[in-house]
């Protein structure tokens, strides 16, 4: 049996332990000399009100600059890094802001490199599937060899994120929502695991020098790590970082789906793993948020804690797409800020593609078009509470939750954009979490 090569190394040191990890899987054996190299990071989205905690969300600007380095030593000149911030679709200052922020003018005028926003360049579309199309970065597909560089991390809709889930920051808006199916035989993961299917050659460098538990949002747990993982499979680099995150690729679903796809086993034994040791790496990042439920409430744990009763926020599930994940965390915020000790009446709270409202509530918040278009004459309703946009107006999600009875902060909803700042406070004046490593000098 054939082994698919994957690099286990430590991070020490700038530019040399990059180029120790990809020339330890041969990493670069299938670029075409001369080629024209896509670099797809991981930033998921940004702000420009703060700088937020990023340590284990994005791709470290280190790590960028690495490869960037490192290809050019290998004669590569025509580079783009591309990249799909989650903001309104109107909106390319903040990703243009993030490009700035995180160095890659720096890149573009010290190694003759370019970066583009791929949410202002063409898509295509491409068959994944029997009635499976996607558009994706018409940049990438032009490419004839992509590097690809997600941040280390758990996630709570696929278990983990990696090599394969980051390529779903190449695809349109539309295309994202698609993904987030509530069809249970081609759903989320059935999606991710074939992102990378009809695309050019690509290198996987996942970047654990930061690593994040309850991803992929800043209010995960963030840990410094100093892993990197590199192999010009990608499956084998997700599943050999899944292992490493304390998940039998297996039980996660994507990476089961796609093993199958290429006949693949998920235990690894056709995986070389190269330099360090897999098994004295492993470091367990639980991917999901526990939650309470009982006759009073179905609430995350810290908010079944606080005492919280008479609410049902159900717990989201894969449908629920980025552009409405976005604000759950804000609304879980301002819920527990908005607590005073008495029980609510009975509201509950739906999200995503899938739910349905429950028997014997007295108020049902539906947040987001999918929701309210599936279930706006459900009989179980009582009274309906619609937040109808896509993605819904934080505006509109105060008034419906007021309306509830829950009379949260609107002032929490008018600065969304410092909420990650909130986060940096567990962060600061650990002198393990180095700004420096999202800064090009």
């Amino acid at each position: 049996m054939s082994s698919f090569p994957v690099s286990i190394t430590k991070y020490n040191s700038p530019f040399e332990s990059v180029k120790q990890a990809v020339e330890l899987c041969n990493g670069l054996q299938q670029m075409p000399r001369n080629a024209k190299v896509f670099i797809k990071p991981n930033i998921v989205f940004w702000t420009k009100a703060t700088e937020f905690p990023k340590w284990g969300v994005i791709t470290t600007s280190r790590v960028i600059e690495d490869i960037v380095h490192l290809l050019r030593e290998y004669g590569i000149s025509d580079i783009t890094i591309g990249e799909g911030v989650v903001t309104d679709s109107k909106d390319t200052e903040t990703p243009a802001h993030a490009f700035q922020t995180l160095g890659y003018e720096k890149l573009r005028q010290r190694y003759g490199i370019d970066y583009v926003n791929v949410m202002e360049r063409p898509f295509k579309k491409v068959e994944l599937d029997e009635d499976i199309t996607l558009k994706f970065s018409e940049d990438l597909l032009n490419s004839d060899f992509v590097v690809d560089l997600p941040a280390m991390k758990s996630h709570n809709q696929t278990v983990v994120s990696l090599g394969l889930k980051n390529l779903k920051g190449t695809i349109d808006v539309n295309s994202r929502k698609k993904c987030h199916s509530p069809d249970p035989e081609k759903d989320l993961d059935f999606y991710v695991s074939k992102l990378a299917d009809k695309l050019p050659p690509i290198l996987t460098v996942i970047d654990g020098i930061y690593t994040l538990e309850r991803g992929p949002a800043f209010d995960g747990k963030m840990r410094r790590s100093n892993l990197l993982v590199a192999s010009p499979d990608i499956l084998s680099a997700d599943m050999a970082g899944a292992k490493l995150l304390g998940h039998e690729p297996a039980d996660v679903p994507h990476l089961a789906w796609a093993a199958s796809n290429s006949n693949r086993p998920t235990d690894l034994s056709d995986v070389e793993i190269r330099g360090e040791s897999l098994q004295e790496n492993i470091s367990y990042h639980a991917y999901d948020f526990e939650y309470t439920v009982d006759e009073n409430r179905e609430l995350p744990k810290p908010l079944a804690k606080q005492g919280i009763e008479g609410l049902f926020y159900r717990k989201f599930d894969n449908t629920m797409c980025t552009y409405c994940s976005g604000l759950n965390g804000l609304i879980l915020t301002a819920i527990r800020f908005a607590w005073t000790g008495e029980p609510w009446d009975n509201v509950e709270v739906l999200t995503g593609k899938s739910m349905e409202p429950s028997q014997g509530m007295n108020a049902t918040i539906l947040l987001g078009q999918c929701m309210y278009k599936k279930n706006k004459d459900h009989p179980n309703i009582n009274k309906l509470i619609a937040v109808k946009g896509c993605p819904p107006d934080p505006k509109e999600v105060v008034d419906a939750l007021h309306e509830a009875g829950i009379q949260v902060d609107p002032s929490l909803f008018e600065q969304i954009e410092t909420l990650p700042g909130f986060f940096l406070e567990r962060y600061k004046d650990k002198p393990e979490f180095e700004e420096a490593f999202f800064r090009v000098e």
